[in-house]
């Protein structure tokens, strides 16, 4: 793709790079086929081609307008267009680009922007995050249907113990932002297995949200200094010989294995963010080396995976879920287009509730064409999107690892 970036473009910290993506393009069109919100809506504006264009003229110096920022908007960030890409194009890195430009151009109004502002201080605090959210449930009964669906009727199963830090082997784990409230047994689950194979998870009381949530909503900044925070509350374990930093969350995971471009520029931290990106493991990566022939299905259950975007589309680990439940017993059912995303995506079903909710729709039809027992997911907010549907039941597919466990 041809480019003529204006001269205010050239100017910006990632202009080459943006660039280098444009020029990237061989225009195909292959990328719609797989693009959730072309399927959904049938323009090309909300299809990675169309968006790609609209950048390019963006940066080219022709007048943007709330129409470009709706359609970049829509956008899952799902990176289904990434797999399929014959090029290469890194899509998501030019998007990035592309939404904290427009940001800076474009002002949205008042409401989009409290709203924006909200979820940034709200979900990435837990004791916040966990304050409203039991605000929310004793005032559900009263709630507008939308946002009535977004919060959970029951509370959570409870955590039980975490084993000590016994073994020689040790790893960190990062906790998450709304997974302690919102499923608090996953990451204790992920523990006790992992003490079950010999590998001890150790604290870093100080590392928070991975920067995600910040990031994703156009105050890149804020999302880079929280990225900054979890280097720092991580290194001196790093420094003692942690071997892996285990997101049992895919979205963080995927976010956390970009520190290292995202910091790349940043002459104090990159050497430690490519070493933090570097270290960093989705809990399947960690599970799948070891030995699991001391892992022992009890029961035999019918069960169907949903694998989240980020990690079949940015960590390139389809299947390798699926391979593990398999191999400890359980009937995987066979699941329709597993490669569209459910619609969570983040803050997605907040800011595009009608859009996702579709989504879900359809993908809780083709989880269930199977006739499974139970849905199994490896994303928070995956698992809580599906959940929202209340049909078949949605659990972090760690659990059923521990199910296993005699």
């Amino acid at each position: 793709m041809q480019t003529n970036l204006s001269d205010e473009a050239r100017m910006l910290p990632r202009a080459k790079e943006a660039e280098d993506i444009l020029r990237s393009c061989v225009h195909c069109g292959f990328c719609n086929a797989t693009c959730p919100t072309y399927q959904l809506l049938g323009n090309e504006l909300d299809g990675p081609r169309g968006r790609i264009y609209l950048i390019k003229q963006m940066l080219e110096g022709e007048p943007v307008t709330e129409k470009t920022q709706l359609h970049l908007d829509r956008c899952l960030t799902c990176r289904n267009c990434e797999t399929t890409c014959p090029s290469g194009v890194k899509y998501h890195t030019l998007l990035d680009i592309g939404r904290a430009e427009l940001e800076r151009r474009v002002q949205r109004p008042a409401g989009e922007r409290m709203m924006r502002r909200g979820l940034r201080h709200v979900i990435p605090r837990p004791a916040v995050f966990d304050a409203l959210l039991k605000a929310g449930r004793l005032a559900r009964p009263v709630l507008p249907a939308a946002l009535k669906h977004k919060i959970p009727a029951a509370a959570a199963v409870a955590a039980k113990a975490r084993p000590p830090a016994r073994h020689a082997r040790r790893v960190l784990m990062l906790e998450g932002c709304v997974q302690p409230s919102l499923s608090p047994n996953t990451n204790a689950a992920a523990a006790r297995v992992l003490d079950r194979l010999g590998i001890s998870v150790i604290d870093a009381p100080r590392a928070g949200c991975c920067g995600a949530t910040d990031y994703h909503l156009n105050a890149q900044d804020a999302g880079l200094m929280r990225a900054r925070r979890n280097i720092d509350a991580w290194w001196p374990a790093i420094e003692a010989g942690a071997e892996a930093i285990v997101q049992t969350a895919s979205g963080c995971g995927a976010f956390i294995k970009e520190y290292g471009h995202l910091l790349s520029g940043d002459p104090r931290y990159a050497a430690k963010a490519a070493r933090v990106s570097e270290l960093a493991r989705d809990l399947v990566e960690v599970i799948g080396d070891e030995p699991l022939d001391k892992l022992i299905c009890a029961d035999r259950r019918r069960i169907a995976f949903h694998c989240p975007c980020t990690l079949q589309h940015a960590q390139k680990l389809g299947g390798a879920v699926e391979a593990i439940l398999t191999r400890l017993g359980y009937d995987l059912t066979a699941v329709p287009d597993a490669h569209l995303c459910c619609g969570s995506a983040g803050t997605y079903s907040i800011t595009q509730p009608e859009l996702s909710t579709q989504l879900r729709d359809r993908k809780m039809d083709a989880l269930e064409s199977g006739a499974p027992e139970l849905i199994v997911t490896a994303n928070i907010g995956c698992q809580t999107h599906l959940a929202g549907a209340a049909r078949t039941g949605v659990r972090h597919w760690i659990e059923l690892v521990e199910d296993a466990l005699q």
